[in-house]
């Protein structure tokens, strides 16, 4: 298969600009943002009149922050957290030097009319901050002029997720927001749009024959989105017991992933025609009744258990969540698309935290091919299924059967791999590269509309509500694959989910 080119690993530098970061010392910023930045610089994607002006509360002024940012990114790149990358003390001296910092409260006037002093020309606003202060920091940025662009420059906005906690926040947020900023000046950035598997959907689906005229409900038996984790809250226990795992996961990551799966082709690879048929597609997601959603659903929350060896306590056991706890670790829903291609067909979602296996991957399960030919042979058969994995390993594989050598006719699954490392050389990456690039290029296509997440929170909003009032909260031994109750909501299909890291 042909590969996708990665934004940000060609020779086209980002325009000139200033990434002015809000939350400078947070773990966003240190983890994935600055790391991405130095594979950017590395790969020659930031121009010469790149600049990061970081906005926090801490003293220390920039070279606090660079002797901050430096400690970790060596640990970080050391250990393997930024695939593919080697630590080049030069490049990051060249880097480190063109961050500056600005000590400020975020809902301190003062704070504006500094920035306001000390910058010019095109900016990006980046919001690594917590959820709370997405509309005051816009809303303040707007009051100080910082939002209107110069002649031929730019001014945008990007916000991480959650992008409000139900549907009602969501279009509070989105109106508080746009009363400052243009539609096309906000970025609501989502990092799982950023992984190459996840964009090389579009070049699977459109781009090859063989796939696109099977993508349907004539073909296709049912449809499994799986993110899940082996890591617990990890000291995130005051943030997490208020959010939990639907709202931290499913309208964000797992519907972006839904839409890419099941949109309809677009008229064009235009950022607004594929953000257009994101949007339609999860809109058309059928709304649930109180009672279906506690059917089409199962929570669960982790106890005490081993992962890979090593004891896990329970989450209730973590620093800041409550000895009571009701919030769910895992989710699994049952969802369906009210659609010519996809009626019929069950989409099923399932995330968790402290589980057997580190796995993101979407799973399409054909339907069996009809007739009995090969009933006799002597391996259970089983029918066609395509995997694509987002993470740990990016690639696909595709199960069928092929007849066993010897006289007999006898059939047996076996797998058709695809691994890009095994095919690319791939630049080094935390996932938010191309994101970035994104943004400073003024690329729409990975960006998640208003429409998209109004649409999001419109289909998981009623889960919330039946589980605020009658939601079981199951529970699951950490290192495992999760509570019983999310195997019973497909074997009452007849189905069974993939099983985790396979």
């Amino acid at each position: 298969m042909a590969a996708t080119r990665t934004k940000g690993a060609g020779p086209d530098a980002a325009p000139a600009c200033t990434l002015v970061v809000f939350g400078a010392y947070g773990d966003l910023t240190r983890r994935l943002l600055v790391p991405a930045l130095y594979n950017l610089f590395r790969q020659g994607s930031l121009g010469e009149g790149f600049r990061i002006l970081g906005v926090d509360h801490h003293s220390g002024g920039a070279t606090g922050l660079r002797r901050h940012l430096n400690a970790f990114l060596r640990t970080l790149i050391g250990a393997g957290g930024s695939e593919g990358a080697t630590f080049d003390p030069t490049r990051w001296e060249e880097l480190a030097r063109r961050i500056d910092y600005l000590s400020g409260d975020f809902e301190d006037p003062g704070a504006y009319e500094a920035l306001g002093r000390v910058l010019t020309g095109p900016a990006v606003f980046y919001l690594a901050t917590p959820p709370q202060f997405f509309g005051e920091i816009v809303e303040r940025l707007g009051r100080a002029g910082l939002l209107r662009a110069d002649a031929g420059g730019f001014r945008r906005v990007a916000i991480e997720k959650p992008f409000g906690h139900d549907l009602g926040s969501a279009r509070t947020l989105n109106r508080r927001i746009l009363k400052w900023v243009d539609e096309g000046q906000v970025y609501r950035i989502d990092h799982f749009m950023g992984k190459e598997t996840v964009r090389n959907i579009l070049a699977l689906r459109f781009s090859n024959a063989v796939f696109e005229p099977l993508w349907n409900r004539q073909a296709i038996d049912h449809i499994q989105i799986t993110a899940a984790e082996t890591v617990g809250v990890e000291g995130r226990g005051a943030y997490y017991d208020r959010v939990g795992a639907l709202r931290d996961m499913v309208p964000s990551h797992l519907f972006e992933l839904l839409a890419m799966v099941a949109m309809e082709p677009p008229n064009s690879l235009d950022a607004e025609a594929l953000r257009a048929e994101r949007a339609r597609v999860i809109a058309a997601v059928e709304i649930q009744s109180a009672a279906e959603a506690l059917l089409n659903s199962a929570r669960g929350q982790y106890h005490a258990g081993s992962i890979e060896g090593s004891p896990v306590a329970a989450y209730r056991r973590a620093a800041q969540v409550a000895v009571r706890s009701r919030t769910e670790t895992y989710v699994a829903l049952k969802l369906s698309i009210d659609t010519w291609r996809w009626a019929g067909v069950p989409f099923y979602l399932r995330t968790g935290k402290a589980l057997a296996a580190r796995d993101t991957e979407i799973v399409i399960q054909f339907k069996a091919a009809p007739g009995s030919l090969f009933r006799d042979t002597a391996a259970p058969r089983s029918p066609n299924r395509l995997v694509l994995q987002l993470q740990p390993q990016e690639g696909m594989e595709l199960s069928v059967d092929i007849k066993q050598p010897g006289a007999e006719d006898s059939v047996t699954p076996v797998k058709l791999a695809f691994r890009y490392a095994d095919a690319f050389a791939l630049p080094a990456a935390t996932g938010y590269e191309p994101l970035l690039y994104d943004v400073m290029t003024g690329d729409r296509t990975l960006i998640r509309s208003a429409a998209e997440i109004e649409a999001s929170w419109r289909a998981v909003e009623p889960f919330l509500k039946a589980w605020a009032k009658d939601g079981r909260v199951h529970g699951y031994a950490a290192g495992s694959a999760g509570p019983r109750a999310a195997d019973s909501l497909l074997a009452r299909d007849g189905r069974a989910w993939h099983q985790l890291g396979k």
